[in-house]
């Protein structure tokens, strides 16, 4: 089995593997490429992005910089905005849907090192060589879901769809739908209701108003 297909199923891989460390290393390249732009240059940064990730939706935007490990598992949807420092471990997969916004700093990690000192340093193989060796759980996000600046996201975790993850939190376990979720570990605080919307804060909306037809 391939050191990739390893991956995919969720058992220990060594990634020092050397076409792994090529595919890193493309990417890592391509992450430099992306920091060394300016904002405004839309077509270089979108050309930058179709060749690193797995995929990255119409209407997107990463104010950079960036730091993708793989880059090619990473799939994001529509009109996602990334504010400065996204930083995507993607060893495992991570898919983030559509309409998403995250803070500065948001962190999204899937490999997981073993906890005693000795393995990290090395396993054995089933040739028997000595190896470091790791392995990875997917990140899956759902839609329209806003990350606090800071948020750390660990792996295997799913969030749901319209989720609101407060600053500064590491979410260890996964969020359902509709949540507003914060803290270290981040726990539900409550579910998001009407009662939530801005139409209930006029001293804020102004002379702003909420949308009719939005769903």
């Amino acid at each position: 089995m391939r050191e990739e297909e390893k991956i995919k199923a969720g058992i220990l891989f060594c990634p020092g593997d050397e076409k792994l460390r090529a595919m890193k290393l493309k990417t890592h390249k391509l992450n430099v490429d992306y920091n060394r732009t300016y904002e405004d240059e839309s077509e270089k940064r979108a050309a930058i992005l179709a060749g690193m990730l797995g995929e990255f939706g119409e209407g997107g935007f990463i104010q950079g910089p960036i730091a993708f490990h793989y880059g090619v598992h990473t799939k994001i949807g529509k009109r996602f905005f990334g504010n400065f420092n996204l930083t995507i471990q993607d060893d495992a997969e991570v898919t983030i849907g559509d309409d998403c916004n995250f803070g500065p700093n948001v962190t999204i990690v899937t490999p997981i090192h073993p906890m005693l000192a000795d393995e990290r340093r090395e396993m054995l193989t089933a040739d028997g060589s000595r190896k470091r060796l790791c392995y990875a759980k997917p990140v899956h996000i759902g839609n329209d879901c806003w990350f606090g600046a800071s948020v750390t996201v660990c792996p295997g975790v799913t969030i749901g769809d319209n989720c609101v993850i407060g600053a500064g939190s590491v979410v260890t376990r996964d969020i359902p739908a509709n949540s507003f979720a914060a803290g270290v570990p981040c726990r539900v605080i409550r579910t998001l209701t009407e009662a939530d919307s801005m139409v209930h804060k006029p001293e804020i909306l102004a002379d702003n108003r909420v949308a009719d037809d939005r769903d």
